[in-house]
C-alpha cells in the first residue's frame, strides 16, 4: 500500500487500509485502487507494483495514485451531471473500456468514490462484484472523521 503505515491510525481507518489491501490482493488485473473523498481529494491508494502490468513512469505530485485520483473524480463529477441533466438518479457504477484498460468507479458514500484501473483482460464482473463487496463494507465506516483521518495520514506520507 502506498498509504502510510497503520500505527496511530484509528481502528476504522486501519480495517479500510485492510479492505483496500485485500481488494488488490483478491482481484487479478488490477494496476492501482483508489478512495477519494466527495472533494476529489485522495484517501487510500494501493501500491501499482501488485499487478503484473508493466510499471510505466508516472507523473503528477504523487505518481499513478493521485493521476488515478484525479481521473476518479472527474469522471465522478461528469457522470453525475450526466445523471442529474437525464433525471436518472444517483450514480451507483460507471466503467470506461479503454484499448489497454479499463477504469472503474463506484460510489461508496457521501460522495466518497471508489476507482480502480484494470488491465484490457481483466474479468470486469469480478472487478465490479469485488468493488461492490468493498463498497458495502466501507461505506459506514467512512464516516468525515475517518476521512479526515485518512487525509492527514497521506498528506505526513513522504
Amino acid at each position: 500500500m502506498t498509504a502510510p503505515s497503520t500505527y496511530g491510525l484509528s481502528t476504522q481507518a486501519r480495517n479500510l487500509q485492510w479492505l483496500l489491501t485485500d481488494l488488490v490482493e483478491e482481484v487479478p488485473g488490477l494496476i492501482s485502487v483508489a478512495v477519494v473523498s466527495s472533494d476529489g481529494l485522495l484517501l487510500l491508494s494501493s501500491d501499482p507494483g501488485h499487478s503484473d502490468a508493466p510499471k510505466k513512469e508516472t507523473k503528477g505530485p504523487r505518481g499513478a495514485a493521485a493521476d488515478l485520483a484525479t481521473i476518479v473524480s472527474g469522471l465522478g463529477s461528469l457522470t453525475c451531471g450526466a445523471a442529474q441533466l437525464m433525471e436518472a438518479g444517483g450514480v451507483k457504477q460507471t466503467m470506461v473500456s479503454m484499448e489497454h484498460g479499463s477504469v472503474f468507479v463506484m460510489a461508496i458514500s457521501d460522495g466518497s468514490l471508489l476507482g480502480v484501473h484494470a488491465t484490457p483482460d481483466c474479468d470486469m464482473s469480478v472487478v465490479a462484484y469485488h468493488m461492490a463487496l468493498f463498497v458495502g463494507r466501507a461505506g459506514h465506516v467512512l464516516t468525515p472523521e475517518v476521512r479526515s483521518e485518512l487525509r492527514q495520514s497521506l498528506e505526513r506520507t513522504p
